[in-house]
């Protein structure tokens, strides 16, 4: 399902400008992580029985649409995506902790920092699967799922825009202090990846660096079904 052998030489070969991008923007695409293939059999996995909990956004005023967490033990694809992703992830993490005066430093194994995660009472996975359908949407929103969290997160679209679905577009916005929000459009192809911050990130301003706030969404789907792949590296309490 997933040729791991294509995931450091294609994805990591190009992580310094990739590190940049989050740094300047608060997210960065990776283009074709995924192959077409793989990207169906993910999809597939929706209708199997692997998780923990099924979430219809409406009833909760989330959005429309619908998304699954996995339960543990993840699929293989998913557990090392998010293994192989972390160790990547960290120094960003540690370096934006530091920047916004924060003590809470992440390890550089990600069974580390789970274990943490899991001694809080944070023990449920929080990957997941989401679908949207005509008309389905997702609310501008923030994953944290309890004390501990990760400050970067991965999106990884599954479906082709323009034939699989339209609309659907993936959405971030950026609220800074004293100022008006910024909303970024962020064009993703079938297997392309986004990684984003989860919730607050560093800017370096005139005088010092800044918190700005961080949210994500998804627009309303025109036409057909989408797919996407979600990969939160914290646990959920």
């Amino acid at each position: 399902m997933f040729e791991a052998d294509l995931f450091p030489e294609q994805v990591f070969h190009a992580w310094p400008h990739l590190e940049h991008d989050v740094d300047v923007h608060g997210f960065a695409i990776l283009p074709g992580l995924i192959a077409p293939e793989a990207c169906k059999t993910l999809a597939a996995l929706y209708e199997q029985p692997m998780f923990r909990s099924h979430v219809h956004m409406a009833r909760h005023g989330f959005g429309r649409g619908e998304y699954k967490y996995f339960a543990y033990p993840l699929p293989d694809a998913v557990a090392e995506l998010r293994a192989r992703f972390y160790p990547h992830l960290a120094p960003i993490a540690n370096r934006w902790q530091q920047r916004m005066g924060l003590d809470v430093r992440f390890p550089a194994d990600h069974a580390d920092f789970l274990a943490r995660c899991h001694a809080a009472g944070q023990v449920r996975p929080t990957p997941l699967l989401l679908q949207y359908g005509l008309d389905d949407y997702n609310c501008l929103h923030q994953d944290l799922y309890g004390e501990h969290v990760f400050p970067l997160q991965v999106a990884i679209l599954l479906s082709r825009p323009e034939e699989d679905f339209t609309g659907g577009e993936f959405v971030l916005t950026e609220q800074r202090p004293r100022m008006q929000s910024v909303a970024s459009v962020v064009p993703l192809q079938q297997g392309d990846a986004v990684i984003f911050a989860v919730h607050q990130r560093p800017v370096a301003g005139t005088r010092g660096d800044y918190r700005v706030t961080m949210r994500h969404g998804v627009s309303r789907v025109r036409s057909g079904l989408r797919h996407t792949l979600g990969i939160i590296f914290h646990d959920a309490a």
